[in-house]
């Protein structure tokens, strides 16, 4: 069977998809996005919103690619072929946004955006009547997916799917395939590669190269063995997007709070009963095991026994439960209690891996997109995604210095996924970041902006910022606050704004801000040096940001940048001498 994939391979975050939808709600381009100057305007307003970086795309690829990718998962309505036979009118508007499309633009939080995709993924059959060249029975993808990994659990006891599994097994079958027969396949593969006297990246190459060269194409020929990856890759994105599994080293589990609600989820084997009822379900999001009144109860009493194990007080009593939709209430804020859980256990977790938060520092200085750690494992900055990889590693950095008087989520303001990945960055009118001490506070700003437009872009944003949470700790706990501006590049106009330190009130009331402008590289050598040394105590970050501070009034702006090098160099080595 040749290879399938979920979603789309030009755009590999499901996340950004959303962004695209937002642009597209307040554009007049919404349903008029064919023909070469559609897929231009498509693109610009794309680069635009800062959603693609529009570089020199001289075939225009890019806003046809874009539409396509929001017309597979049903976020627009896509173009009835005309042999279908079914009428435009009986599905929806040539690309203009779907019900579940409009849902995803009106998501909120993760769990929200979470649930669009998997109703669209749920929905997504094969061969279809906009993807038939698969010569198999019809299914799903995504429930297949699912079944292969609750067959393995019960065969080994846990769900876990390798990379190379999904790409040289799972995504080259369909339920026409045994399900245990599958499940075996993998468990052959994993045992191949464990006794292999070659390195497990050549193995893999080895595995690939021989899948490729066993599936032709229509023409004959063989797949290419990039092919197999980009699949893969893109598979393994999407299913995460569902909120259904998260990663586990170079693989997938299934997330433990869902389990009962995907076992449910693939006991539902029906197909699409025509094309018609095929195109109205993918456009307003496939019905879900928790739409039903029994299976809702089933999957609340379920995670109402978590909370119960892990000793998380939630009192349901007095909360209705009459229909799916008082259900669903009650289910997302346990899901919210679980998540916080999970995340406080992450951020206790972050000192023992301070050295990969070093190395995520170093792709984001370097412009990298994938390191190896000397473990042999792999880390990646997608390159689309920087900005959110930045605030991401700084939070992690101090969730490792670890003595912060907030909660790991009320010290971030972007949004993660269940494998406490970005997504997107920090919305406006708002710092990236708040880390509270039990003696000051820190507001973190980052940003990769690193020429002349980093003033305009930063300087009234940042100070506004930091003088909105000295007024705001003022009333509440007299704790001073400090900012902290992080940046690969300070240009010297950002500095002079910061070294000014001024703000003036609506009230014309003038307010002196402390904000220390420093390069990522700097923040990497002391954050380091703190853990390198064995003195991991942000009073020492207290301190360096006061003897920065106390050297404004006597330099001016690249002066004061060269003196601020010199106490971070001073700092290092005393904390390694």
């Amino acid at each position: 069977m040749k290879p399938w994939y979920l979603g789309n391979t030009t755009v590999r975050s499901p996340f950004r998809l959303r962004e695209a939808l937002v642009a597209l709600s307040n554009s007049p381009l919404q349903g008029n996005l064919r023909g070469a100057a559609q897929d231009i305007a498509f693109r610009n307003l794309l680069g635009e919103h800062g959603i693609v970086v529009l570089g020199s795309d001289t075939t225009n690829s890019v806003g046809r690619k874009w539409r396509s990718a929001l017309t597979k998962l049903g976020l627009l309505f896509p173009q009835i072929p005309a042999a279908s036979g079914i009428p435009q009118c009986d599905v929806g508007p040539v690309d203009t946004i779907t019900p579940n499309g409009w849902r995803l633009v009106r998501a909120k939080s993760v769990p929200a955006m979470q649930e669009c995709f998997l109703r669209a993924l749920v929905a997504h059959y094969l061969p279809s009547v906009l993807e038939d060249e698969f010569e198999c029975s019809a299914f799903s993808p995504l429930r297949h997916v699912l079944s292969v990994m609750l067959e393995l659990e019960r065969k080994t006891g846990e769900s876990r799917l390798n990379f190379i599994e999904m790409a040289t097994v799972v995504q080259v079958t369909s339920p026409d395939d045994d399900l245990t027969v599958i499940a075996e396949k993998v468990l052959a593969l994993r045992e191949r590669r464990a006794s292999s006297t070659l390195n497990k990246k050549k193995f893999d190459h080895e595995e690939l190269e021989a899948t490729a060269q066993s599936i032709l194409k229509p023409d004959g020929q063989p797949y290419k063995v990039q092919t197999f990856n980009d699949y893969a890759d893109a598979n393994f994105r999407y299913l995460k997007a569902t909120g259904l599994v998260q990663s586990k080293g170079r693989g997938l589990s299934l997330v433990p709070e869902k389990h009962l609600f995907i076992e449910r989820l693939t006991a539902e084997t029906g197909v699409p009963e025509s094309d018609r009822a095929y195109f109205i379900t993918l456009c307003n999001g496939a019905a879900l095991p928790t739409d039903n009144q029994d299976s809702a109860l089933a999957v609340l009493d379920d995670l109402l026994q978590q909370l119960r194990r892990r000793g998380i007080p939630y009192d349901v009593s007095g909360k209705p439960t009459d229909t799916p939709a008082d259900i669903e209430i009650i289910r997302h804020q346990i899901e919210a209690l679980l998540a916080e859980a999970n995340e406080e256990a992450y951020a206790a977790q972050q000192a023992a891996v301070w050295e990969e938060i070093a190395a995520y520092m170093e792709l984001i200085i370097t412009r990298r997109n994938r390191k190896t750690l000397s473990n042999g494992e792999e880390i990646e900055v997608p390159q689309a995604e920087a900005p959110a990889y930045f605030e991401w590693v700084l939070w992690r950095a101090f969730l490792a210095i670890n003595s912060l008087a907030n909660k790991p989520y009320e010290a971030r303001r972007f949004k993660i996924d269940q494998d406490f990945l970005p997504v997107g960055t920090a919305p406006g009118n708002g710092p990236d970041l708040i880390f509270e001490f039990d003696d000051f506070v820190l507001v973190v700003e980052v940003t990769l902006t690193a020429n002349s437009r980093q003033e305009a872009a930063e300087g009234e944003p940042v100070r506004r910022h930091v003088a909105d949470l000295v007024a705001f700790y003022q009333e509440q706990s007299g704790k001073p606050v400090y900012g902290l501006f992080i940046a690969n590049r300070i240009d010297s106009n950002t500095a002079e704004t910061f070294r000014i330190g001024i703000w003036y009130t609506n009230t014309d009331e003038k307010m002196r801000l402390d904000i220390i402008p420093i390069t990522l590289v700097q923040f990497k050598d002391v954050f380091e040096a703190l853990f390198a040394s064995g003195q991991v105590d942000v009073a020492l970050i207290r301190e360096l940001l006061e003897q920065c501070g106390s050297l404004r009034p006597t330099h001016e702006a690249p002066a004061w940048k060269r003196e601020i090098d010199d106490v971070v160099q001073r700092t290092v080595g005393q904390l390694l001498q």
